[in-house]
């Protein structure tokens, strides 16, 4: 300003000339005042702007840097929830494989538990199966027992025929004053042997002749009475031997003696017709051999004895003891 004043001094001593030039730079010094001013705004407005922005930037910053913790907590997170993601899907596998094996072993039970039915259904049926054999043998063995007490009662009324044909031979032969021995358990009749054969031979000696002649008729009378006509099944000669010889030619010789009695029995005067009739379909004869002898009291063979006839009746129901028996030994 102190030069301005001075060059207007100066213009104002030189003339006009100088006042024009002290005008024109007034206003450049005025224009560069204000330019300066201008620039000095511009520069205060750039730095004030600058701050602003700075502030801003910082600001943006922290919170860029905040985002950026966050964004790494994020991912820390992220992360942690990855692992424990994959332990989640490390058990959810383990969870498979055992729902898997607990498929397989449902499966695998299953199977059992089908197998098991069969089972049950086959063992039901079997059980079946059992029962009616079991009700078919209890039907067998009622039906056993029943035949049981129908045999009882006729083993019982056998048992009471037995021992009263016995009891009726032995009274019938006494009382015709025949020498004959019965046993008493049996009712089987021995003759006396030295009256019948000689040795060696088949032929009836008259003194057996007698006694065959009134022995058959007492025998008969008491056998085929008409209370024991159901029981008595058969009526045996048996000729016996001693020991002289071979079996086959004492067999040969029992046999012959056998059928010797048995022809003269049933050619018999004093018999009835009926009573040929009945004996013819119940006679039999058989050979025996030197099989049966009979020895003394010292061990020795009584040849005399031994060449013996016997007289045996077999009852109708021997052969249902003998299946009696048989069906108990199956019931034990």
């Amino acid at each position: 300003m102190l030069a301005l004043k001075r060059r207007s001094s100066r213009a104002s001593r030189g003339g006009d000339h100088g006042a024009h030039w002290i005008s024109y730079s007034d206003m450049m010094a005025s224009l560069l005042l204000v330019f300066v001013l201008a620039v000095v705004y511009s520069v205060y407005q750039y730095y004030s702007m600058l701050a602003i922005k700075t502030q801003q930037l910082n600001e943006q910053q922290a919170e860029l840097d905040k985002a950026t913790i966050t964004l790494v907590q994020r991912e820390e997170e992220l992360e942690a929830a990855n692992v424990t993601l994959m332990g989640k899907q490390e058990e959810l596998a383990a969870i498979q494989i055992q729902l898997d094996q607990q498929e397989n072993d449902l499966h695998a039970a299953q199977t059992a538990l089908k197998t098991k039915e069969e089972e049950q259904a086959l063992l039901q049926l079997q059980l079946a199966e059992q029962a009616d054999k079991l009700a078919a043998m209890q039907t067998v063995l009622n039906n056993q027992k029943a035949e049981m007490l129908t045999y009882q009662r006729r083993i019982d009324d056998m048992i009471g025929v037995r021992s009263q044909i016995i009891q009726e031979l032995t009274k019938a032969l006494r009382q015709a004053n025949l020498s004959a021995s019965v046993d008493s358990a049996t009712g089987d009749i021995t003759l006396e042997s030295t009256v019948f054969f000689d040795s060696n031979s088949y032929n009836i000696k008259e003194e057996g002749r007698q006694l065959l002649s009134r022995f058959l008729p007492v025998y008969l009378e008491v056998l085929m009475r008409p209370e024991y006509a159901d029981f008595v099944g058969e009526i045996i000669i048996e000729g016996h031997t001693d020991d002289q010889g071979s079996y086959m030619t004492n067999l040969k010789l029992s046999q012959n003696r056998a059928l010797s009695v048995a022809e003269y029995c049933l050619t018999q005067l004093n018999l009835s017709s009926r009573q040929v009739s009945q004996l013819q379909k119940l006679l039999t004869a058989k050979g025996r051999s030197f099989s049966d002898l009979i020895y003394n009291a010292d061990g020795t063979v009584n040849k005399d004895a031994s060449r013996r006839v016997e007289f045996k009746f077999r009852l109708k129901d021997a052969e249902m003891i003998q299946e009696m028996n048989q069906i108990l030994s199956n019931m034990e």
